[in-house]
């Protein structure tokens, strides 16, 4: 069922300007008739021109709006002087009722300029119809036109201004929650590296699970990839490396190790270079994002372990990728766990803690319960040293001196981090990243 109308009267046709009121009133009330039991939401998006007055251009449509009683309360104008600016704030309103079915009403030469727009400003949580404004003059029109989103037809040189629009208005935004906050770690020289682990502060995401900084986006999340990419400009703008120079892991919670410079796998979960200027990055929302250092061999990782990547070593996998792709002695890497739940918060099924069990008893607090509490950065921290690592060369929250911690507990700082195991699905990502200084 429909749980939004979207009416786009943002650019209509000369031939329909003239009846702009009498086009909304027609409409309106084939949407009245058609949705009778339950009224969905309607919002009405058109151009506030320059140096307009938003309030002028809700008066023009005021008679329009006049007898519709019953969608009244549940009406809206939205104007604005871009069209990426007026679905931006539509996508606000949807979000904060959680709707997800929109029909779009609107004419028929903005379709496929509507879809390129919706395409880089939604994710697949939505759905949208779309449906001729010329023709919606009766409730049986509102049903029988309805079609599924298709793939954009526009010129490419066409998308790609829809695509600078989009990028433009996203800048202009204001940053949430305070500003754009990395934390680092005293134990990785930063004369030859440049690194940190974000908070979720000083970013775009409004969404309040996903608020502000949240730096990863799926299909299953409201955060589009344009307001990901956008965080990640701050953050890139703050912490000084190049965007466009920017590897993530593909994450597989699993322990495959990419090399830069080869053939990219289709998932891994560590990640290894010795390229100066490259910027390699964990993801962590509760998981721990892991950062490598060798600053003789000047050779860098990253790597994301979770609880399945902790029991299949993904942190040794990726050390050993140092030592054989460029020689480092294992000694000489410094390893860095970033923010991540702690064995205070985190609980597996007694099956799964039985591994870290037998990694070490340690690891696993209330053994002989249904759901042990497990401990993954010790986990982490006793598999490296097993491997070679210096105990010495290892940060995680065992540091001595409480000021110079960086491996919070995700779960116990709502103000700070996102998290999973807190959240929930629609949960927000931080990241932790290295480079080598140029």
């Amino acid at each position: 069922m429909v749980e939004a109308v979207l009416i786009d009267l943002f650019s209509l046709p000369a031939n329909l300007q003239n009846n702009i009121q009498g086009l909304l009133h027609n409409t309106l009330e084939a949407i009245e008739k058609c949705y009778s039991i339950h009224a969905p939401c309607v919002y009405v998006m058109c151009c506030q021109r320059q140096g307009s007055e938003r309030k002028g251009e809700q008066e023009f449509l005021l008679p329009a709006l006049r007898g519709f009683q019953r969608l009244k309360r549940r009406l809206e104008v939205i104007c604005a002087q871009t069209t990426a600016a007026a679905l931006y704030t539509v996508k606000q309103r949807l979000d904060e009722k959680d709707l997800s079915i929109i029909k779009v009403i609107l004419p028929t030469l903005r379709k496929d300029l509507m879809k390129v727009y919706i395409d880089h400003l939604f994710t697949a949580v939505y759905q949208f119809e779309f449906e001729d404004l010329q023709v919606v003059s009766d409730s049986e029109s509102l049903q029988i036109s309805e079609h599924q989103h298709e793939g954009q037809t526009l010129p490419s040189q066409d998308v790609a201004l829809i695509r600078s629009e989009i990028q433009m208005y996203l800048e202009s935004l204001p940053s949430l929650k305070g500003e754009l906050t990395i934390l680092r770690s005293s134990l990785i020289p930063d004369d030859i590296f440049l690194h940190g682990f974000t908070t979720r502060t000083g970013g775009i995401s409004y969404i309040p699970t996903l608020s502000s900084c949240n730096l990863f986006s799926s299909s299953k999340r409201r955060d589009p990839q344009v307001v990901v990419k956008e965080n990640l400009r701050r953050l890139a703008n703050a912490a000084g490396f190049n965007p466009e120079a920017f590897h993530r892991v593909k994450v597989d919670h699993a322990n495959a190790v990419c090399i830069m410079g080869k053939t990219e796998p289709d998932n891994y979960d560590g990640i290894v270079t010795n390229q100066k200027g490259v910027t390699l990055a964990a993801p962590g929302a509760d998981c721990i994002p892991v950062l490598f250092a060798d600053p003789v061999r000047r050779a860098c990782g990253a790597a994301h372990s979770g609880w399945k990547g902790t029991l299949l070593g993904v942190s040794m996998a990726t050390v050993n990728a140092m030592v054989s792709e460029y020689g480092c002695n294992v000694k000489d890497i410094l390893v860095v766990l970033g923010p991540s739940v702690g064995p205070c918060c985190y609980k597996l099924p007694h099956e799964s803690a039985k591994e870290f069990h037998r990694i070490d008893p340690k690891c696993v607090r209330l053994f002989d319960s249904a759901s042990p509490y497990i401990d993954i950065r010790k986990a982490t921290r006793i598999l490296l040293e097993r491997g070679g690592i210096l105990p010495e060369n290892i940060q995680d929250d065992s540091i001595t001196d409480q000021n110079q911690n960086i491996t919070f507990c995700t779960a116990c700082h709502p103000e700070k981090f996102y998290s999973h195991f807190r959240d929930g699905t629609n949960f927000g990502t931080q990241i932790g990243f290295i480079s080598i200084k140029d």
